[in-house]
């Protein structure tokens, strides 16, 4: 398993971070700086981690963790069996709120080549649930709503949070057909 985090790389008490500490042999993409993304650095950043990696990977990624996800994707040709992408961000609406990821976008707009799951929240400050299903449509990936789950991160109260690692056990059986 590949954690990929967002802007600010999702501290200790991140659902992100239980589930590295939790999982045997699971690796977090490092960012050189967290608070001022680079596109073209998170990219490199992520390949290099998946490079390292045994085998097949699942991806899982959060906010702009997954816009990363996507514009890697399209960029090289690697062994992913599966990607969770939670809660990203509208890259236009958050910048206009002052989030500092302007210079990410924009999104990357085709479908990924591996199963995958985007699942986002109705009450999430960084983009609209519309939003949301329009891009997984784009990706090709399938839509999971959360309800009133915020950002679904620490803030909006997710530590370990069993429902995700449902999630993943779904997509993984799923994608084993």
């Amino acid at each position: 398993m590949v954690i990929v985090p967002g802007l600010g790389g999702s501290g200790r008490g991140h659902w992100q971070s239980y589930w590295l500490r939790e999982r045997r042999g699971a690796v977090r993409v490092e960012q050189r700086d967290w608070d001022r993304p680079d596109r073209d650095e998170w990219v490199a950043e992520l390949h290099d981690t998946v490079q390292r990696a045994a085998g097949p990977v699942v991806l899982v990624a959060h906010s702009l963790g997954c816009h990363t996800v996507a514009h890697w994707a399209h960029r090289h040709d690697a062994q992913v069996r599966a990607a969770l992408l939670m809660a990203p961000p509208d890259i236009d609406y958050s910048a206009s709120r002052g989030a500092p990821i302007a210079d990410f976008g924009p999104p990357a707009t085709d479908s990924l080549p591996f199963p995958t799951v985007l699942a986002a929240s109705s009450t999430d400050l960084w983009a609209e649930i519309g939003w949301s299903r329009l891009l997984a449509k784009q990706w090709d990936a399938r839509f999971v709503d959360l309800g009133d789950a915020g950002h679904v991160n620490a803030e909006a109260g997710f530590g370990p949070w069993s429902h995700g690692e449902e999630i993943v056990r779904d997509l993984l059986a799923e994608s084993a057909d």
